[in-house]
């Protein structure tokens, strides 16, 4: 217990800082970049769409390393891309924070997809239906019916988004690697004190991870069952 406390004491918070800033922001892009993109697939036709899906999920049902490694391949200063943003943009994506952004956006993008076009399909389509006979523009069917029906879903997704950008590993350690204060998250910081054998810090990062993870499934269990009480059982 006396070990516990001195590592409380001692604990370099910035892993926690690095993950929720890179968590927050992750959640952020993927939020509109998911919503997009689900509300594009299902008008999409049933070819299109069996296509667009299959790569928007990749990355869900892909090893994290291997998506980290086409991501380093992608983003590399020896790839054209990555010599294209350093030289006329000055922007650095190996080994930086924006890698870690770049990382968890992707690993967690497809959670916000697949909630937000589950929520999308089992929208009633004769709300739809109903708004455009009384005149009303798309843009306004969107804002007005189909996002607030749809709302319960896409925050279920919003959260277990952040979860998963909050805990990446896998592509975030291939592409901006571990640098204490900078890149190094809370999984990483976990990872490196195991394999230099200090058990207690890492035991008191994984009780943190456990305490956000409970608080996590908490507000999705409360957003979803308060959604359960608007719907007619059966």
């Amino acid at each position: 217990m006396e070990a516990v406390m001195d590592v409380w004491k001692d604990l370099d918070w910035s892993p926690l800082l690095i993950s929720l800033k890179t968590g927050v922001v992750a959640t952020f892009i993927s939020f509109f970049m998911g919503i997009y993109a689900a509300r594009k697939v299902v008008k999409a036709s049933p070819v299109k769409k069996a296509i667009l899906d299959g790569i928007l999920t990749l990355p869900m049902v892909l090893p994290p390393t291997a998506a980290g490694f086409f991501l380093l391949l992608l983003f590399s200063r020896r790839r054209p891309l990555g010599i294209l943003l350093y030289e006329q943009f000055d922007i650095k994506v190996v080994q930086t924070w924006l890698g870690c952004i770049i990382a968890a956006t992707v690993i967690s993008f497809p959670l916000m997809y697949r909630n937000a076009r589950a929520a999308f399909e089992q929208i009633d389509v004769n709300l739809v239906y109903a708004a455009r006979t009384l005149g009303m523009s798309e843009t306004k069917i969107f804002w007005k019916i189909i996002l607030p029906t749809a709302g319960p879903g896409i925050a279920a997704g919003t959260i277990l988004t952040f979860a998963r950008a909050l805990g990446e590993y896998g592509a975030t350690s291939m592409l901006a690697g571990n640098i204490p204060g900078k890149t190094g998250t809370i999984s990483q910081k976990i990872a490196m004190v195991i394999q230099d054998g200090d058990y207690v810090t890492a035991g008191v990062w994984v009780v943190i991870v456990i305490l956000i993870a409970l608080c996590v499934v908490f507000f999705m269990n409360l957003i979803l069952g308060k959604q359960m009480k608007n719907t007619k059982q059966w």
